[in-house]
């Protein structure tokens, strides 16, 4: 309540929904702020507007529903929030993209980015910089130049209300995980994990925080997630650009090459090439020094709480590796794959006939069955599908008097309704075929609204359905139904560590009767 912008890094399931209702109710009673919004992720909007009544029955809230952000709908949606007198507003991710900022502020801001890219390059030719970093920036520059003038010719522009009319004062961001792709401006070049990629609804994010800084001084906005850094040292510098962009200022550091020379340095070191074959020497940005400043600063905002600190009453978890040896086939067109990316890489084909991407998404595929790449090959009896079947079985045998429940994540080959083949159907069908009652096993991707999730959910948590299968995505964050779990099968990787943490946190939570 009292300090600025805050950051809430607390383990899955420490709790954050109800520190943030909490914090917006309070500084309303107190006068510390008119109106807050809410942004969570779209498939949990329902389920945290419940559990803030939980804790205020009383608060009077406005929840967006899909259709209130249907074009046609949005004026009205919009009028309501900045005409009403509410407690809290709660909209989904997607939705807060759609609230523009005025032209002015966007403006504003993309000339303040052309000037300091213009500062960049000048630096640069002054200090006889790199050809290369040169031609980046001033890449960059003429893409920032583009969006300025599609700005100025907007003709049809859309009367809607603009973000600073809302009146809002407070912004609590849910998930805020999602919002880690922000530009930034860099002379490293051929480094891995600086990424220079941009997202619109991050860039949208940080326009909205530097307006909220001016209006509340800084005080205006706070994140939540379970994972605050997912995949890259970078992340760290986009949370502090969110939420503490004037300390850096003050400290020099806005930039990243300032930030990344203070508290940061590469590493080369030999790895695995991508798809499997071979080595090759690669130079990341991969380590940290510096820390105790590193950390003064970012605990200025960020209030952590791992699981160690909390200590909460979870089950504790047994982690069970289980390999299966690939099959002739796999062990071909892996080779094959191999010789594939040499080819990419000489650049003998072009992008669009292969990449590596692709190489890399078919090599994945490849690992969970051989028959997503061609369904007319033969099941393997040692394939990782066959090996998850057997486990969640005898699991399923074990606890049949008790009715525990299992989790089974994977995110390829989701289900279909044309027939074709698809890893879901295939567990599914197995499973039915030793013994288990169909209805016992359900997918995640059945329950389409939030009526038919919360049935779903409630459903395992009685025992009704003791198999549930999904992918991260749709039962990552939000999904609670973890009181009778005993087991999660993990039948892919996912991308991300922090997916492999959201997974986790299903089922390593409180209010699971196993320990």
């Amino acid at each position: 309540l009292y300090g600025g912008n805050t950051l809430l890094a607390h383990e899955v399931g420490a709790g954050k929904t109800f520190e943030m209702v909490a914090a917006a109710m309070e500084s309303k009673r107190l006068g510390l702020c008119n109106k807050s919004l809410f942004v969570v992720p779209n498939h949990i909007i329902a389920q945290f507007a419940s559990e803030f009544l939980q804790l205020y029955p009383s608060a009077n809230l406005l929840v967006s529903t899909k259709k209130d952000f249907e074009t046609k709908n949005r004026k009205k949606f919009c009028s309501r929030i900045a005409t009403g007198d509410y407690d809290a507003i709660i909209i989904g991710h997607s939705q807060f993209e759609k609230i523009p900022m005025s032209v002015e502020r966007q403006q504003a801001l993309l000339e303040s980015q052309l000037m300091d890219i213009s500062r960049g390059i000048e630096d640069l030719k002054n200090h006889n910089g790199e050809k290369f970093s040169i031609k980046m920036l001033v890449k960059t520059q003429k893409s920032i130049e583009k969006k300025l003038e599609k700005l100025n010719d907007r003709e049809k522009k859309d009367d809607v209300i603009t973000f600073e009319e809302l009146g809002v004062d407070r912004l609590f961001v849910d998930e805020a995980h999602y919002y880690k792709n922000l530009y930034l401006y860099t002379k490293m070049r051929n480094v891995s994990g600086v990424a220079a990629t941009e997202a619109q609804k991050s860039s949208d994010l940080y326009m909205k925080c530097r307006y909220l800084d001016e209006l509340t001084k800084g005080k205006g906005v706070v994140f939540a997630t379970g994972t605050p850094i997912s995949n890259s040292m970078t992340e760290l510098y986009t949370m502090q650009r969110y939420l503490q962009y004037n300390d850096l200022l003050k400290s020099g550091l806005q930039h990243f090459d300032a930030w990344a020379s203070t508290f940061g340095e590469t590493v080369t070191a030999i790895e695995i090439a991508p798809e499997g074959t071979g080595f090759r020497l690669k130079t990341r940005f991969a380590k940290f020094h510096n820390i105790p400043e590193l950390m003064q600063m970012f605990k200025n905002f960020a209030d952590i709480k791992t699981a160690d600190t909390l200590n909460l009453p979870v089950p504790n978890a047994e982690f069970t590796n289980v390999v299966s040896k690939p099959s002739d086939i796999q062990v071909d067109l892996v080779k094959s794959y191999g010789e594939r990316a040499e080819k990419v890489r000489n650049k003998q084909v072009k992008p669009e006939e292969d990449n590596m991407l692709k190489i890399t998404n078919e090599g994945r595929k490849l690992a969970l069955d051989q028959r997503i790449i061609n369904p007319l090959l033969p099941d393997y009896e040692g394939s990782k599908v066959n090996m998850c079947c057997n486990n969640i079985y005898d699991i399923w045998e074990k606890y049949k008097d008790k009715k525990l429940a299992q989790l089974v994540f994977c995110d390829l080959s989701t289900p279909k309704d044309d027939g074709s083949f698809n890893v879901y159907d295939d567990i599914k069908a197995k499973l039915v075929e030793r013994g288990i009652p169909e209805n016992e096993i359900a997918f995640i991707h059945n329950a389409n609204t939030e009526v038919q999730k919360k049935e779903l959910f409630s459903k395992v948590r009685q025992g009704q359905v003791r198999i549930l299968m999904g992918s991260t995505q749709k039962m990552g964050a939000g999904t609670n139904c973890q009181d009778r779990l005993i087991a999660l099968h993990d039948l892919d990787c996912p991308w991300r560590p922090s997916d492999l943490m959201q997974r986790l946190g299903r089922i390593v939570r409180q209010g699971n009767q196993n320990d």
